[in-house]
């Protein structure tokens, strides 16, 4: 027996049904898809549709809003400032802004400001400049004598 010989058992495997084949074949003519009206054409998707029942995405109940110019913030932590500052990717002695926070691989990009949230510690004085911080960013980046500079109201809220 060789790999071109091998094959199911008769019976075992039905045969795909061809559609639109002739009269004779049981699936001919309309090819089992009725008469008239849109599904009987090709490239029908009624994407949602239920048959005149109310369909699925209408029944569940919507709440809440999603404001169209919410502001989005690059968001990085005091652990990640001070992890950065001992590998040597910020110096601490020069102010440090969105863009020495992209160069150093803290944020990907700055989208509408660079936030600072109190994840971790840092033992470093460093001088921030961004657009916003939280609460207790702002107590951890002054208990280690550094000051911070807010550029944009991001929120005050932890």
């Amino acid at each position: 027996m060789r790999l071109n010989e091998l094959r199911e058992k008769d019976g075992a495997a039905k045969g795909r049904t061809r559609i639109g084949r002739g009269i004779g074949s049981g699936k001919g003519k309309t090819g089992g898809r009725g008469v008239k009206g849109q599904k009987s054409r090709s490239g029908v998707a009624i994407k949602g549709f239920e048959g005149g029942q109310m369909p699925l995405h209408m029944r569940l109940p919507k709440r809440g809003f999603n404001k169209p110019n919410r502001k989005s913030w690059a968001e990085t932590s005091l652990a990640r400032l001070q992890k950065a500052i001992d590998g040597g990717k910020l110096d601490a002695s020069k102010p440090i802004d969105a863009a020495a926070l992209i160069e150093a691989g803290l944020v990907r990009r700055e989208l509408d400001g660079v936030r600072l949230l109190a994840n971790g510690e840092l033992n470093t004085k460093i001088e921030l400049v961004v657009a916003g911080a939280t609460k207790k960013a702002i107590a951890g980046v002054e208990a280690a004598g550094g000051k911070i500079t807010l550029t944009a109201s991001a929120g005050d809220a932890d």
